[in-house]
């Protein structure tokens, strides 16, 4: 008997060493995307999978999705190239997370999924796939990218110049989407000259808004000057969002210049004053430009 339960214990330890099915490698692709559908199955099953993510629903998801594309595009930025493979794998997860709840809710799955941008993208290069000439120019390429954008949206009874300019991009991506959509019907200042002009006279508004005490007006008036500055960037051919990513670095770089030689006295930027760090600001300024 005792042999008996010693069996029985050894079996019982082996079958909880025993690898889930969706951790195996099928046919020795250790790639597959059929793996990695498998193992979110196994995360959302509601008998054995992981509770956090059983209790997820795509508004939660949603922001991590983001997220993930933001850390995706800092690998991109950082050239860190051994990085980018996780990275890009994160990012697949995210679809293949929101797949397997639509899956569970009846909606869609991931092959429809795949089956949607495999054909958004032979019905957008016709010049490819389909009879056009492909000898066209790149703007002309994006003109007509644009006219079949325009045509499905009309399908999708976007009646509005606006209408389906995403709610969840980025603050600043979308004020330049905005402002391209209403471009495309007149609606744009002549040239980079006149939104100066414009950021002049909303930066004066800022002025006057910052002397009251309602701070709702305040906010407007800063909300009106980001949005004229994103159209500056526009018209300057200026992706805002990658200007504002580079000068973050650009003052992560500097002030980590002054961290730094303060620590060479044993010191921290708590011990220093605005002045003494000002001084090494202007040391890293000038050593990044010789």
């Amino acid at each position: 008997m005792a042999q008996d339960t010693a069996t029985q214990d050894t079996a019982s330890r082996d079958t909880a060493r025993a690898p889930h099915p969706a951790l195996t490698r099928e046919e020795s692709d250790r790639t597959g995307i059929r793996r990695l559908l498998a193992i979110m199955a196994a995360l959302r099953d509601p008998q054995t999978g992981c509770p956090w993510d059983i209790e997820q629903d795509f508004a939660s998801i949603a922001p991590y999705t983001i997220e993930e594309a933001h850390e995706v595009a800092d690998a991109i930025a950082r050239q860190a190239w051994d990085e980018l493979p996780g990275e890009l794998g994160d990012l697949l997860l995210q679809v293949i997370f929101h797949a397997q709840m639509a899956d569970e809710a009846g909606m869609f799955d991931f092959a429809e999924v795949v089956a949607k941008i495999s054909d958004k993208m032979i019905d957008r290069h016709p010049h490819i796939f389909g009879d056009e000439s492909r000898d066209k120019s790149a703007e002309q390429q994006v003109r007509d990218w644009e006219a079949i954008k325009a045509r499905e949206r009309a399908a999708k009874a976007e009646k509005g110049v606006l209408d389906g300019v995403a709610l969840g991009l980025p603050a600043l991506t979308r004020a330049v989407k905005l402002q391209n959509r209403a471009a495309r019907v007149g609606f744009d200042w002549p040239g980079p000259a006149d939104v100066l002009d414009k950021i002049v006279e909303e930066s004066r508004e800022l002025v006057e808004a910052r002397d009251s005490a309602d701070h709702a007006h305040l906010t407007e008036e800063f909300g009106d000057l980001m949005f004229v500055m994103a159209n500056l960037a526009r018209h300057l051919q200026i992706d805002p969002e990658e200007a504002l990513r580079a000068a973050n670095a650009k003052f992560t770089r500097r002030f980590q210049a002054i961290e730094a030689a303060l620590a060479t006295q044993g010191r921290r930027p708590e011990d220093s004053d605005l002045a003494e760090m000002d001084a090494l600001w202007d040391r890293a300024k000038a050593a990044e430009r010789e």
